[in-house]
Order: C-alpha cells, then structure tokens, then sequence
C-alpha cells in the first residue's frame, strides 16, 4: 500500500471511530512513518478476538485504492443521532480530507430510493465510501458504490436474475467503510445487497463479494441497548414491515422444514434455544424425525420474548394472501436453490414447500 494511501486509510478509519471507540486512540499516529506502521498493527490487534474485551472487528481489508472523497451515507433518523454527529465531528477535524454527505437513505429501500442515491454518487464521483446506519444505509451505500464504478449501467443490469440480468462484477470497487448502528441484517459482513421491487411487489437484490465493505468498524456498546421489537414506532412514513420482523416471522417454519435436512445442526440449535446441550436427556431423547416441531415450538417461545407479533396474521395477512406472497417469493431463485429440500429437488421451483411454510407462518 502506498503511503498517501495508508495516510488516508487511517485518517479515514479514525474519523468513523473517534469519539465514540477505544481504537481512535491510533489518530495521533497516523501523523508520523513510524506511528502510521504502529497504529495498523494497533487496529489489526483490535480486530482479533480477545478475552478481556472487544471493541472491532475487521472485514476482509485487501487491495485498499483510497484518494480524496469521502461520500458518508446515513439516514435522516441516524443523522440526528451521536454516531453520525460524532462522524461528522471527526470528519471536520480533519485536514485535507473533503466529504459530502447523503442523508436521504429510505428505510427498507426502493428502486427510487436507490437511483436518487445512485444519481447523488455518481454526480461527486467520490473515491471511497462510509456508511454510518443500518442495514438499509449500509445497501444502499454498496449500490452507490458499485453504480459510481458502473456508471453508465443500468440498475437492473446487476439485481439477481431473473428479476434483472445478475451481470458478473468484474471491476474493482472503490473502498467502502461500514459502521453499523444496529444488530439486525449484518450487512457490514456481505456481498449482499437488499432493496424493494415496488412494481413487483418483492424484494430481491445484488449479491456479489466485490460489494463487501473492506471495513467494518462494531463500537462496544452501540448496540448493546436498543429497544425489543418497536414496530409501532417506527420512524418512516411508508407502510413497512421491518427486514428483521419479516424474517422472524416465519423462522419457526422455515426451520422447522429444513430439520431432515440436518438434524443434529438442528438439534444443536433447539438447545441452544432451550438453554441447554445436546447431551441433556430433554434433548437427546427426540428423535431425528420431530426435531423441527421441538425447534418450531422453541424458536416461537424466543420471539415470544422478544414482544414479536405471533404470525402473519397479527400483521394483518389473511390466508387469502399467501398465494400472493408465494408468487413473490419465487423470483428470489439465487436463495431458492441453495435451499435444502427446494434447490436440491430436480423439476421442483419449491412453491408447494413455500406455500406451507407461509401457511404455518399465520399464527403459532
């Protein structure tokens, strides 16, 4: 890595961390030969487990190309909030290091949501990427990115087929920074990029390990007490369910149907659930073929605790509505046919196993 490169890096890594993370402690460093070689080896401790405490964890950071041009992605509730007021602090503390900020990210993102934020790179063409947010802040900061490179490509030229093309990513990504302020989608550690076909009525997306943040920086203690499930108070005027309720909804199903497929890795995850081990007699004791009823029932409990609604049908979805809901879901072929018992069925497009799932999904 070049050193104008390692400067920026470092000065960049800083300024995501500063005032709210024990590793800015490398800022004063990065001024210095000697200290620049110091503080990565600082940040590289850091990003190794250990005992005693942890405060980040590194991602895949391989082939750094960083120049000057920070776009910084947030949304408007986060933007208001002390992470992204303590990154802009940081960011203007700097010298030489100019930045412009996005903070018009939809929550649960859109195609418009999208092609606004897309244009908006595109326009500053900036050289590296940070966003400050959730899931949704973190997706669309990826799409940005991979559209800034491809600049005069279409969106659907890379959504995952069929829905659009599933083009291969060939080029390199400018570097993107992660700093998540939830625990839900980990979209800080993948390829993977999620939005909403609203004209389809479905969501799908663009994965790709090329849209990986080289970075993502976890602060201890960010997201250690946010509330349980909060639905009602959802801060967005459109009419959503949250990505991580959706998928809750309907996790005692699914697993519940993938259990043939691996039972001890099931049996496992049902005492984990029950706060237990394999070896204990309550679980030993269940036979291969009633794992997935146990784990239905255990993971259904969990969510119980977590104030989750119980089923679709507290959302207000009838039993009219799930053929409509598994129409949507079999576009999504890049999920589909990695799944056990679905993907690996020759002459079967899995609507019969999804429709059931669905079905037992209404209530538990």
């Amino acid at each position: 890595m070049a050193a104008a490169s390692r400067n920026t890096i470092l000065r960049l890594i800083n300024a995501s961390q500063h005032t709210i993370c024990p590793c800015h402690g490398a800022h004063a460093a990065a001024h210095h030969p000697h200290g620049q070689v110091h503080a990565i080896n600082q940040l590289r401790r850091l990003a190794t487990p250990v005992p005693e405490r942890e405060y980040a964890f590194e991602v895949a950071a391989s082939n750094l190309r960083f120049g000057d041009g920070v776009g910084v992605f947030t949304d408007a509730n986060v933007a208001k909030l002390k992470p992204m007021q303590a990154t802009i602090q940081a960011l203007e503390a700097e010298t030489d290091l100019p930045f412009e900020v996005y903070d018009k990210v939809s929550i649960e993102p859109t195609e418009d949501s999208w092609r606004d934020a897309i244009a908006w790179a595109r326009k500053h063409d900036f050289s590296h990427f940070l966003a400050v947010g959730g899931g949704s802040v973190i997706d669309t900061a990826k799409a940005a990115n991979l559209f800034t490179v491809y600049h005069d490509s279409d969106l659907f030229d890379f959504i995952n087929a069929p829905v659009g093309k599933g083009l291969p990513i060939k080029e390199t990504l400018r570097p993107l920074i992660a700093v998540p302020t939830t625990a839900g989608t980990g979209s800080e550690t993948t390829g993977t990029a999620i939005l909403d076909i609203t004209s389809r009525a479905f969501k799908t997306g663009i994965a790709n390990r090329a849209l990986k943040p080289v970075l993502g920086v976890v602060i201890s203690g960010l997201n250690k007490k946010g509330p349980k499930y909060k639905h009602p108070g959802y801060v967005t005027d459109l009419p959503i369910i949250p990505h991580g309720i959706s998928v809750a909804l309907t996790g005692p199903a699914v697993f519940e149907f993938t259990a043939p497929s691996a039972p001890d890795r099931h049996r496992q995850a049902l005492a984990i659930f029950n706060g237990t081990t394999v070896s204990d007699p309550s679980i030993a004791k269940i036979a291969d073929t009633e794992i997935g009823a146990h784990l239905y029932e255990a993971i259904a409990r969990f969510l119980d605790g977590l104030g989750v609604p119980r089923g679709l049908k507290a959302l207000g979805y009838k039993s009219g509505d799930v053929e409509m809901l598994a129409e949507g879901t079999l576009p999504q072929r890049r999920v589909l046919d990695l799944a056990p018992g679905i993907g690996d069925v020759v002459g079967s497009d899995g609507k019969e196993h999804i429709t059931r799932i669905l079905e037992r999904s209404l209530e538990y």
